[in-house]
């Protein structure tokens, strides 16, 4: 049997062992039984790949093949000695024990005190014993520390012939050659398996030009191929094997069975699920992690040995581990060669993982605690967590004198600045500062540790105001009973201190405008468009029908752009990972290129208007229905310019200067005269929309990023501020009539149904919130855990919105959760919805762009080629009116055109900057803004139905 095997390639064999895709390698009807005399060659218990306890009872026939393969693999003579490394309970030591005694090589056997003291260990080993063959866990060798194995292991001069690492994730290449010696010739292997399917299932000789090559290797070291009689299947989440990409491993073999609990009888050639995934790549193997080691964080999924492989390769780092504390705390501990500081740690991480896999504390230790199979013993870590947290406890601050200091120590940790001695200015902000939302948290647990209390609200405050800011809300919440010496109205007062007193008061030199509610249907028909899909039509049924933009069935003026008259109920398209390359390459200028032209659809510049910073607002576009060749663009910037750009030409109509950023979309009122945008200067602009000149400023506590909504039924606004206030405004009256108190920072923009009559606010403090549009009473709030920086979406039956944490929320208009869907980033992309309604899209920080039923369920997904901030747009083709297409933008600048029922990649263009504005598409033009300072209208061109 092994002349065989050995006659094929390494990897030929390990392809043709997974490539069955079967679940029986032999006949289904062929059954391996216990209770056959002389089946059983021992029994074990485990803790189970799942985590739960099993008994594996393990027959002859399915551990012999590993004994007989490694005696040949290994070379093993009657001159070796090989060690005793596992415990008679882990069953690698019935390898160690047979092909020791099946070759008539010496066993050593080595009492446990021996064992746990790493330098007497390594003398009896390989001074006193001249161990050969080395069988252990990564865990068990790191316990010698790094100078030892450089030193004795693995020096020139030792007598280890061969070391095989299993049992846990195999260590880096750079850590491994930093453990060899100069002349060292050891053979080292990577060996894989489970107890289930008992002992091992996989080998792999790390090759020798790899272990002396000084270039740094990034990859993983491979599983290797099948050891004898094993098979080994990589499966995808449907259960189909696999020959490229991820997927979990399940190991079998016609005679590599064994039992698992009360199972009696087991079908020759069973294969085992291991709860280990690999990702597959020309034929071989590169493990991910366990399936517990696979964490949600932030919204995106993490390996926490990841975590560790980097730690480890980190010169001051001389072991480590990570653990899942509570489920809730990534902790990483380490033993360190030298004296360390924690916080030049954290900054080298912080240059090798992304910030969702940043630690939230790191322990020193003296030395990693293991079980008695030499693996990390996570239970005893857990204890010295909970220990070191009582004694940090006791550190806590000794009152609100120390507060500062401490907070500007805190501040410069997790932003990673230097330790100088100098204070941190009172005015700095935390975004503009390097800080992110994922440090924010990180912040947040720090001050919260630090204080000893939960404090409400701080995390709007870190998002939104300074240091300062930060410092007094903390001395409010904390120490309310104790005299503060600053006050929130006084740091309110200070920020907006500059503002134009003529703004400020609310006062205007303009006159108001007479323009009643219910305007004249010839003069004033027109339909507005907004990102997600959003339009706004007034008095303009006739006009839409002719230009093939219906509104849907629904009542309202408040309409999705597209309608498909007749939906015919359809089978839900396959999920597509990833959709193949488009056919040609476009040839273009090289600063806006169509990076991927495809066959139907193709992306031209039409214009560009240069703001004079960069625009991460999105377009409203407004086409009146007596003229639709004078429609206009109305879009900010952060140059705190507001333009209205002819949507055909291009030629700017005017510009007005506000008093600060411009991130807010602007929106239009009901009469069409005035267009509503917010300042980060705290006002709300109402500005002429024929002149831009001002008509009346509102005047908000804190910055305006939401973007206003207008309810066609009573002509009021919507807008939410950062001083954690909704606002509903008569722009005709020009007063406010109503604000309600949300309780976090609304950054996002509100969302109306008509049916029930609500308005929908999101907070950064995890809030939805459905309100009376005409009294401002709260009808319910659901609170959602994490940051909501998503704008809610309505549609007939539901509201969707997405959240931090990577969950797509859908609640009933009553404030009952139907479902979520989870992706693997962050959702700050704002949901639309066809015009069906029957699908949502949406984008992640996971780079795809998604698209599910209103069940919940993927329909499709796209992989971008980077996140998706921006939220899509779904419009009909108006060359060809049949099809319905989604426009989407991911943050590197790439607009992607995608067919909206299967998500296949219809055009790709990329703009010569970053991309955070959200694209509005008006019959075949599209509108988007970029980070490079302009404004860009592209024409979408192709797509005849061929």
């Amino acid at each position: 049997m092994l002349s065989d095997g050995k006659e094929k390639p390494e990897k030929e064999k390990l392809k043709n062992s997974r490539g069955s895709g079967n679940s029986n390698e032999g006949n289904s009807e062929e059954y391996i039984d216990l209770r056959l005399k002389h089946c059983l060659a021992y029994v074990l218990h485990t803790s189970g790949t799942t985590g739960i306890p099993k008994i594996v009872r393990v027959p002859h026939a399915c551990i012999v093949p590993n004994i007989q393969h490694f005696r040949m693999l290994f070379e093993i003579t009657q001159e070796d000695v090989l060690f005793l490394a596992s415990p008679l309970t882990f069953d690698p030591s019935v390898v160690e024990i047979f092909v020791a005694l099946s070759s008539g090589a010496s066993l050593l056997v080595v009492p446990t005190s021996v064992k746990v003291l790493p330098s007497k260990l390594a003398a009896v080993l390989f001074s006193h014993h001249r161990v050969t063959v080395l069988q252990a866990t990564p865990t068990l060798l790191k316990r010698f520390g790094s100078q030892l194995i450089k030193s004795t292991v693995l020096s020139a001069s030792t007598s280890l012939r061969v070391l095989a690492l299993g049992g846990e994730a195999f260590p880096s290449l750079t850590v491994l050659k930093n453990w060899r010696g100069e002349g060292n010739k050891t053979q080292i292997f990577n060996i894989y398996g489970i107890t289930e399917v008992s002992s091992w299932a996989t080998v792999y000789r790390i090759p020798e030009e790899i272990l002396n090559s000084t270039v740094k290797c990034e990859l993983p070291v491979q599983l290797g191929f099948p050891l004898l009689g094993t098979v080994v299947e990589v499966r995808d989440t449907n259960g189909f094997t696999i020959q490229e990409g991820n997927g979990q491993v399940f190991l079998g073999g016609r005679n590599r069975v064994c039992f698992l609990d009360d199972e009696m009888t087991v079908p020759l050639g069973t294969m085992r699920a291991t709860g280990d995934f690999v990702t597959v790549k020309d034929g071989e193997m590169f493990f991910l992690g366990r399936k517990d080691s696979q964490i949600k964080r932030h919204g995106k999924r993490l390996n926490v040995e990841l975590v560790q492989q980097v730690a480890e390769e980190l010169q001051q780092v001389e072991s480590c581990a990570v653990t899942w504390y509570n489920q809730e705390k990534l902790i990483l501990f380490i033993v360190s060669r030298e004296d360390l500081v924690k916080d030049y740690i954290f900054k080298e991480l912080q240059e090798h993982l992304p910030s969702y896999a940043i630690p939230d504390e790191l322990v020193l230790i003296d030395a990693l605690p293991f079980t008695s199979h030499g693996k990390i013993d996570v239970s005893e870590l857990n204890k010295i967590y909970l220990n070191y947290m009582n004694l940090k406890s006791d550190c806590k601050l000794n009152g609100k004198e120390e507060l500062w200091g401490k907070l500007q120590h805190l501040w410069k940790s997790v932003l990673s600045l230097s330790e100088d001695p100098s204070m941190i200015p009172k005015e700095s902000l935390f975004l503009p500062s390097g800080g992110d939302s994922l440090k924010s948290i990180r912040l947040l647990s720090e001050i919260e540790n630090l204080v000893g209390v939960s404090v409400p609200g701080l995390l709007e405050i870190i998002l939104s105001s300074s240091i300062l800011e930060i410092y007094s809300h903390i001395l409010q919440t904390v120490f309310a009973d104790e005299d503060l010496p600053l006050s929130k109205s006084y740091a309110t007062k200070r920020k907006f201190s500059d503002i134009n007193q003529e703004e400020a008061d609310g006062k205007s030199s303009h006159q108001k405008c007479g323009m009643p509610l219910n305007c004249d249907n010839a003069i004033n028909a027109f339909i507005a468009l907004n990102r997600g899909s959003q339009i706004l039509s007034l008095n303009t049924t006739r006009f839409l029908t002719k230009s093939g933009h219906c509104p849907s069935a629904c009542s309202s003026d408040l309409t999705s752009q597209i309608n498909i008259q007749n939906v015919k109920s359809i089978n839900p398209p396959p999920i597509i990972e990833k959709s193949e390359k488009p056919s040609f390459v476009a040839k273009v200028s090289e600063e806006e290129k169509p990076v991927i032209g495809a066959e139907k659809l193709e992306l031209r510049v039409r214009w560009r208007s240069d703001t004079g910073k960069c625009v991460d607002a999105s377009p409203l576009v407004v086409v009146p229905a007596i003229d639709k060749s004078s429609a206009t663009v109305y879009i900010g910037s952060h140059s705190h310019r507001m333009k209205a750009v002819d949507l055909y030409s291009g030629k700017v109509k005017w510009e007005q200067i506000l008093g600060d950023r411009i991130e807010s979309s602007a929106c239009v009122s009901n009469c069409g005269n005035f267009i509503v945008v917010g300042c980060y200067n705290g006002l709300i602009y109402v500005l002429r929309s024929n002149s831009g000149e001002k008509h009346w400023v509102f005047t908000t506590q804190d910055a305006v990023k939401s973007s206003a909504t207008m309810d066609p039924t009573t002509g009021l606004l919507y807008i939410g501020s950062h001083d954690q206030h909704a606002y509903a405004l008569d722009i005709y009256e020009k007063t406010c009539v109503w604000k309600l108190k949300c309780g976090g920072t609304v950054f996002s923009s509100p969302c109306l149904s008509l049916i029930p009559h609500h308005i929908y606010f999101a907070t950064l403090g995890g809030l939805l919130l459905a309100i009376n549009p005409a009294t401002g009473d709260r009808v319910w709030k659901h609170f959602c855990g994490k940051p909501l920086f998503s704008s809610p979406h309505c549609c007939l039956q539901y509201i969707c919105i997405g959240c931090v944490d990577g969950n797509l929320l859908c609640f009933t208009h009553f404030g009952e959760q139907v479902w979520q869907f989870s992706t693997n980033g962050p959702i700050f992309s704002s949901p639309c919805t066809s015009a069906s309604e029957q699908e949502i899209f949406f984008g992640s920080h996971d780079c795809f762009i998604y698209c599910c039923n209103m069940k919940g369920h993927l329909q499709w997904k796209f992989e971008a080629t980077s996140r998706v901030y921006a939220t899509p747009f779904a419009f009909q083709n108006h060359n060809y009116s049949d099809e319905t297409l989604l426009a989407a933008a991911s943050t590197d600048g790439k607009l992607w055109i995608l067919e909206s029922k299967s998500g296949q990649l219809q055009s790709v263009y990329e703009l010569p900057g970053e991309v955070f504005s959200s694209p509005v598409v008006w019959e075949s033009i599209l509108i988007i803004g970029c980070r490079n300072n302009y404004v860009y209208c592209l024409d979408l061109l192709g797509g005849n139905k061929k």
